[in-house]
């Protein structure tokens, strides 16, 4: 099969997934009134796959069948490559300015990366190395949307996995049987799980406690559909209002799931590590396959920055406050954001690294940099755009306001701008609402301070595992130095 239209994508969510969602259960996603939104919208990104003019930026032939699939799964051979799919990773971005924080091609390049490191999960037996090669294949030309849950429940952060009051509450392994492994348990955030084919149980990149017994050790994939796996949605920040309101949310509201396993079978082909604490807790430290993660979410974040540029310089001419020095000073800060992230990316690709294989990464040291960058950043862009907008971005009207003969000659008068009139400043305003204030703008804010992991927990793990030998030999070569010129 090759890259997947839109009808495909939405034909794929017709199974028996098991989705819940404002206290019942979802028995077709595409055509629930709230989720199916979001559906659509990840089918119009399937869609331009198919775009003969967009085709060759989006896809490429597939190494088997010659047919086109996604240049997210493409295992980097080149800094050309990684320009290739970088330049893919965009376009999707820009479609959503951002806001779709885990599209498919996010997972998609961890798999490639995880694929690309085959020789690691056959340190846990030459069989893993086969399956990981095999799935990543197989995700490749059924162009599966696929999701991920990195982290365990909630309940005490301060004890490790087997310490917790009920140690069977995080994800275990449950027991063994001919057909797979038997896992039960729940991990969270399985964002974008109603509307995916695939789920990736990996190991957390970035988590405070590792895994501690070989039980909470493993990493594998199964269909979301599988018996006994059920996902419970937080509450939905799109309250079906029109896209003239709520321009963001109407249109990318991702869903956050929980996913709960009870006694869920997984296959043995899709069991990838088992059972080893080392290899599960060290496999982003000592495999690129996150790093290719950082390279799609840096260039959604540069999506994301420019987004945020482009509606506050906007909202600064609207009012007439482009010219003042002040306003110019925080759009500034956005601009420096942007370029900084343009910056990260090529310095990443230019300075890629090559493995023994032939695979080339991103460089991890700058990626690394970006990856603790945006976290910091973001709120700050968004507090930017408050304070431009101030009191305007509340003080609209509704969409159905704009259309009634009662007061839309009052609404063209009275709340025009410097350049806009007054319906197009409401339409701009309710953007910059969507985007700077309402409820799924601060899910935004969230996601961004923790997408990545624990910032504390990310900066230190920075300082850490960072070569200082160099710098700090320079330093005492320096202590030791001798004055040799007379006084």
């Amino acid at each position: 099969m090759a890259a997947r239209s839109r009808t495909e994508y939405l034909a794929g969510l017709a199974d028996a997934r098991e989705i819940w969602f404002d206290g019942a259960r979802v028995s077709d996603v595409a055509g629930h009134p709230i989720l199916g939104r979001t559906a659509h919208t990840l089918a119009d990104l399937y869609d331009l796959q198919r775009d003969p003019e967009l085709q060759p930026k989006l896809t490429y032939a597939s190494p088997k069948t010659g047919d086109p699939v996604s240049l997210a799964f493409l295992q980097p051979r080149s800094v050309d490559d990684l320009v290739r799919r970088r330049v893919m990773f965009k376009h999707w971005a820009d479609y959503s300015g951002g806001m779709l924080g885990r599209t498919p091609d996010y997972l998609n390049a961890i798999l490639a990366g995880s694929a690309s490191s085959a020789d690691y999960f056959g340190r846990n037996g030459p069989e893993y190395a086969g399956r990981i090669v095999e799935y990543y294949e197989y995700c490749r030309e059924r162009d599966l949307c696929a999701t991920h849950t990195f982290v365990d429940p909630q309940i005490n952060r301060a004890l490790s996995q087997s310490e917790q009051a009920d140690p069977t509450v995080p994800l275990h392994i449950a027991g063994e049987s001919e057909k797979g492994l038997v896992v039960s348990g729940a991990r969270m955030l399985a964002t974008l799980a109603p509307y995916a084919d695939e789920l990736h149980v990996f190991p957390s990149p970035s988590r405070t406690q590792q895994s501690d017994a070989p039980r909470f050790a493993f990493a594998f994939a199964v269909p979301i559909a599988t018996p006994g796996l059920k996902f419970m949605c937080r509450e939905s920040f799109d309250i079906g209002g029109t896209t003239g309101d709520y321009p963001l949310t109407a249109r990318y509201e991702e869903m956050d799931s929980v996913a709960v396993f009870h006694d869920v079978v997984v296959p043995w082909e899709r069991v990838f590590l088992k059972g080893d604490i080392g290899l599960c807790n060290r496999l982003f430290r000592e495999t690129p396959a996150f790093l290719h993660g950082i390279h799609q979410f840096t260039t959604k974040n540069l999506a994301k920055a420019e987004f945020i540029l482009g509606v506050a310089a906007l909202v600064a001419d609207a009012i007439g406050r482009a010219g003042l020095p002040q306003y110019q000073q925080m759009l500034g800060e956005i601009v420096d954001a942007v370029e900084t992230e343009r910056a990260y990316l090529r310095a990443a690709e230019a300075d890629a690294i090559t493995d023994a294989r032939g695979f080339v990464h991103p460089n991890p040291d700058i990626l690394s940099t970006a990856r603790n960058y945006f976290p910091k950043i973001y709120p700050r862009l968004i507090e930017i755009l408050q304070l431009i907008g101030s009191s305007g971005l509340m003080a609209t009207p509704a969409e159905r306001d704009l259309k009634s003969p009662h007061i839309e000659k009052d609404i063209e008068r009275y709340y025009q701008s410097a350049t806009l009139m007054g319906k197009e400043r409401v339409r701009l305003f309710r953007l910059a609402w969507d985007l700077a204030c309402s409820s799924f703008a601060g899910r935004q804010v969230l996601y961004e301070r923790f997408f990545a992991g624990d910032p504390f927990m990310l900066m230190a793990n920075r300082f850490a595992a960072y070569d200082k030998s160099e710098v700090v030999a320079r330093v005492k070569a320096l202590l030791a130095r001798r004055e040799t010129d007379k006084e």
